[in-house]
């Protein structure tokens, strides 16, 4: 091999680098460990904010090779909802209130009605609101100008009257996609302050809407109110140190006094314990100490330091105490110190102190707070620009004239003041008053960023339009259902790594150990990988981890395969060695690259559940084939270099498949119908029982219920009727006969959220005992019309795309329009086959069968291996047909031989990835059973298909075009190959 040296040290560099990173999960898994066990009281429960107060103390500190907690947890491998419980939340910006809020100037009574008709097309249509507005509106108004409708004072600089109907739907769009923005970064700042480890928020492309997700979350209502409440902006007046001195120092004496209260407090409770030998929350919370040999931590736990000088000028407090700081002006004996007017506000952006490298929150104590003489509803316009005295980035903001006036005293008031611009909240600025500003226009400037002064502007636009953010889908899984699927996952990851392991290593004898060796490696590697990318792993995800090590056999397969045909010939082991390696490439990359098609579709159209599987699987695809292609060959050519031969086969194995003649392709019409009377089946259970459709397809929400005993599902939709009034509730099994689904489309378009918590408790109690069996929920999802029908819509683009994509990469690679059709209708055969299958088998297993979106997924990805089985088939009947070009012989006999010679490679790898399949299926968890189930079936078609469908279609399409062309000898053709 060459290049040995520089291969051997990139594997080193990886598997350190993987390993490294594996290590830093273990770290901060470790030290949330500790914290648990510091919040533990004797009665076994964990204090929240005392485990909090010990990751806080550490946020900021090393902890681990120089890497500090907070660096720690951006860069670990978290664990998602499904194993941890938490919410899983899609907002939807709601475009039809910024678009009235456009109009209101205008008094056209067509406009309200444009806009309910555009919002009821929006629910079966993909086309963008604003379009849908304008057509609409045209439909009443054909001769009016939609100038007419949007022009106004506020936006005079940009529309008049004789603006272009294509320069205001430019405006309104311009203008819905800011407020979109603007929203987008309200949320983001509520996550990040909600106090959640490593939540995760992202745009979810073209659409107006924020996917957000919570991990270990456990009150689902104060998560609607953050994320569906409306921006709050306002302006206040901030006191000076100067004027609230005086409480300054009767707060530091009550501090004092807490913490002498609270060393007394330590004092007993040692006597008590008669423990003096050390200090208990030193020992606990594990501190350093500073240079003067003193307790870090205990003087910085002192209640009387909690202020801090800002860097910025004025109060801060150190980011870790202002939980402390907050408890502590809730107490009693605290109200009545300050001014009743005064509240203490936090900067919304930490900084760090530049002596103690410390990270510090400034506090500002704001006037009328709640109450503000100026709020966001005034603001019409704002903007990042430039001082044109300095050229530095600045903000200009333009009021209405009820807002100029109230401006212009509030300003004039407090020359040489500063004025706190706060939404949510939080304090964004503070700028000082130089002089009254009249005219309601102003220029905000602080030594800004461009960056930080488009953010101001965002913030201070944010009052400008109303955006509302409704929650259009929604699921919540409780910690325990976490806990059980992470036994799941766990469980089946193992036993599925071992089934591999130990078929590959019983039936390639000494091979078998150097590809486990790989497998393990690839294992490493590809948690590596994505812990340095701070991926999370959810149960999904971990069907991909082992189905990805059951698929990266197939690569170790091909190889092992073709050194064995070339030992056969007769060649010296090195030699086989190294001619097996390079012939088992192309049909490698081929498998490979028709995976991956599959993962970045699934990673573009997918979400939730399928998005983390695509990740897990995209991963998977490149490490597994640098596993099996350098890392098998290291160990190959270790074994060479010692003088050794390795065996690839065991006595049992040694002749199975060898010298196969079946004759595939005589038979395929056989196959032909035994496919198309399957198809037909499904079809007809199709039109009579139809799916049983997904929420995620349908809309609704869907509760999942765990009873002490076995329950009769009629009885619990009897006893749940009454829950869901005018709807139909759908109850079947759900993991057990003791677990049942409960789904219903009743108040789906109310978007309040009383609704959910009202539903949900009424449901709890309906179901708390049925015929006596207790009953409880323990999980909750919710899925709007809209995003149900963006969901079926992106999912048919997502096969669509695959097909197209696919047929392009065959006839490229192949340069044959009869390959393509081939692969193209042995896809589809796959496609009609599952749907059948599910359709028929719905309601008699004991687990969901509902087509949903992670049942497009397994689609998706059964026709990634389906088309990986076919290229490989596909990629020994060209080198067939190479080497038979010039012959006379049928084509019938030279693909049937290129079959016969591939069967072995089929079917190991058709085993290995059946055997994880099959483990996934009993012990995966229910979550994702519907979708091993699919993948499961789906192996086993695709198997077929490329055997029995694919092959057999290249023959009668070949056949064709020979007939077409007067060739009636039917005899092997002259293939063009592409390297």
């Amino acid at each position: 091999m060459k290049n040995r040296l520089g291969i051997l040290v990139l594997f080193v560099v990886f598997s350190l680098i993987s390993v490294y990173y594996l290590v830093r999960t273990w770290k901060v898994n470790d030290i949330r460990k500790e914290a648990a066990a510091y919040a533990t009281g004797k009665d076994g429960k964990i204090d929240a904010s005392k485990k909090q107060r010990y990751l806080d103390s550490l946020w900021k500190q090393d902890v681990f090779l120089g890497s500090t907690l907070e660096e720690l947890s951006k860069q670990e491998l978290g664990l998602g909802l499904d194993l941890q419980g938490g919410m899983h939340v899609i907002l939807e910006v709601s475009p039809t209130e910024i678009i009235k809020t456009l109009a209101k100037g205008s008094r056209d009574p067509r406009v309200a009605i444009a806009v309910e008709a555009a919002k009821k097309a929006a629910v079966t249509s993909s086309t963008n609101f604003v379009d849908l507005f304008v057509a609409e509106y045209r439909k009443l108004a054909k001769d009016t100008k939609l100038a007419s409708i949007f022009s106004n004072t506020s936006n005079r600089d940009v529309l008049n009257l004789n603006s272009s109907d294509a320069e205001v739907i430019r405006y309104v769009k311009a203008e819905v996609d800011g407020a979109f923005d603007r929203s987008y970064k309200v949320i983001q700042t509520r996550v990040d302050k909600f106090g959640v480890a490593n939540p995760n928020l992202s745009k979810i492309p073209g659409t107006n809407r924020i996917q957000v997700e919570l991990p270990g979350i456990d009150n689902p209502e104060r998560v609607r109110k953050l994320l569906s409440g409306a921006a709050k902006l306002e302006f206040c007046e901030v006191y000076s140190l100067q004027e609230i001195n005086p409480s300054m120092e009767a707060f530091s004496a009550l501090l004092t006094k807490i913490d002498l209260e609270s060393k007394i407090k330590t004092a007993e409770n040692k006597i008590a314990a008669k423990d003096t030998s050390k200090s208990s929350l030193a020992s606990a919370l594990k501190t350093k100490t500073d240079s003067t040999g003193t307790d870090s931590l205990a003087n910085a736990n002192s209640l009387s330091n909690i202020f801090v000088a800002s860097p910025t000028g004025g109060l801060a407090v150190r980011s870790k105490d202002t939980s402390r700081l907050n408890a502590v002006l809730k107490r009693p004996d605290a109200q009545g110190i300050f001014p009743a007017n005064l509240t203490f506000l936090y900067d919304v952006s930490p900084v760090e102190n530049p002596v103690t490298k410390e990270e510090v929150v400034p506090v500002y104590a704001v006037k009328d707070h709640g109450n503000a003489p100026i709020e966001g509803d005034v603001i019409t316009n704002a903007k990042q620009d430039y001082d044109p005295m300095t050229g530095k980035p600045d903000v200009t903001m333009q009021m209405n004239a009820l807002g100029a006036r109230k401006w212009k005293t509030m300003t004039g008031a407090n020359v040489g003041n500063s004025i706190a611009i706060i939404l949510d909240n939080y304090v964004y600025s503070a700028p000082n008053v130089n002089q009254e500003i009249s005219g309601g226009s102003s220029s905000i400037s602080g030594g800004f960023s461009v960056e930080q002064a488009q953010d101001l502007a965002n913030v201070l636009k944010a009052g400008k339009l109303p955006a509302p953010t409704n929650i259009i889908e929604e699921a919540t899984v409780g910690a325990s259902v976490g806990a059980k699927a992470v036994s799941a996952g766990v469980l089946s990851s193992i036993l599925g790594l071992v089934a591999v392991l130990i078929f590959v290593m019983v039936y390639y004898s000494k091979a078998g150990w150097i590809a486990n060796a790989a497998l393990l490696v690839n294992l490493v590697l590809l948690l590596g990988v994505m812990a340095s990318f701070g991926a999370t792993m959810t149960l999904p995800g971990i069907a991909g981890l082992v189905l990805s090590v059951g698929m990266s056999v197939d690569a170790n397969v091909l190889i092992y395969e073709r050194i064995k045909e070339e030992l056969t010939a007769g060649k010296s082991f090195i030699t086989a060695v190294g001619d097996g390696f390079k012939n088992a490439m192309p049909s490698i990359i081929d498998s490979n690259v028709t995976n991956l098609i599959t993962a970045v579709i699934l990673m573009i159209f997918g979400t939730g559940l399928v998005k983390g599987f695509a990740t897990t699987l995209l991963i998977g695809i490149f490490t597994s084939l640098f596993c099996a292609v350098f890392v098998s060959r290291l160990l190959f050519d270790y074994n060479i270099k010692k003088g050794k031969t390795i065996n690839f086969k065991t006595a049992w194995t040694e002749k199975l498949f060898k010298d196969s003649n079946i004759d595939f392709i005589k038979k395929r019409k056989l196959f032909y119908i035994i496919s198309s009377a399957i198809i037909l089946a499904g079809a007809i259970s199709i039109g009579i029982r139809g799916f049983g459709l997904g929420v995620d397809f349908k809309g609704g929400r869907t509760f999942v219920v765990k009873f002490e005993k076995t329950v009769n599902t009629e009885e619990v939709r009897t006893v749940v009727e009454g829950v869901f009034p005018g709807s139909n509730a759908e109850v079947k099994t759900y993991g057990g006969f003791d677990q049942v689904m409960v789904t219903s489309a009743y108040k789906i378009d109310n978007t309040e959220p009383e609704v959910e918590k009202q539903i949900t408790a009424e449901l709890g109690k309906a179901v708390a005992s049925v015929n006596g069996n207790k009953g409880k929920v323990m999980s909750f999802s919710k899925v709007g019309a809209t995003i149900a029908n963006d969901t079926i819509w992106s999912s048919l683009k997502a096969i669509l795309y695959a097909l197209i994509l696919t047929f392009i990469y065959i006839y490229i690679r192949f340069r044959s329009v009869a390959f393509g059709f081939g692969a193209v209708v042995a896809l589809f055969h796959d496609v009609l086959v599952i749907l059948g299958i599910f359709s028929i088998l719905n309601g008699i297993l004991p687990f969901s069968l509902d087509i949903d979106q992670a049942f497009v997924g397994a689609v998706l990805t059964l026709m990634g291996y389906s088309m990986s089985d076919t290229v490989v088939i596909f990629d020994r009947i060209r080198e067939y047909l190479r080497e038979k070009g010039s012959s006379k012989e049928p084509i019938e006999t030279t693909i049937n031989n290129a079959l016969n010679s591939t069967l072995s490679r089929t079917a190991v790898t058709g085993v290995a990835t059946l055997l994880v399949l099959l483990i996934l299926l009993i012990f995966g968890g229910e979550t994702i059973r519907g979708f091993i189930f699919a993948m499961f079936i789906g192996v086993i078609v695709g198997t077929y298909s490329s055997l029995f469908i694919a092959a057999p279609i290249v023959v009668d399409a070949m056949q064709r075009r020979l007939e077409k062309d007067g060739d009636a000898m039917k005899v092997v053709p002259a293939v063009e190959v592409k390297k």
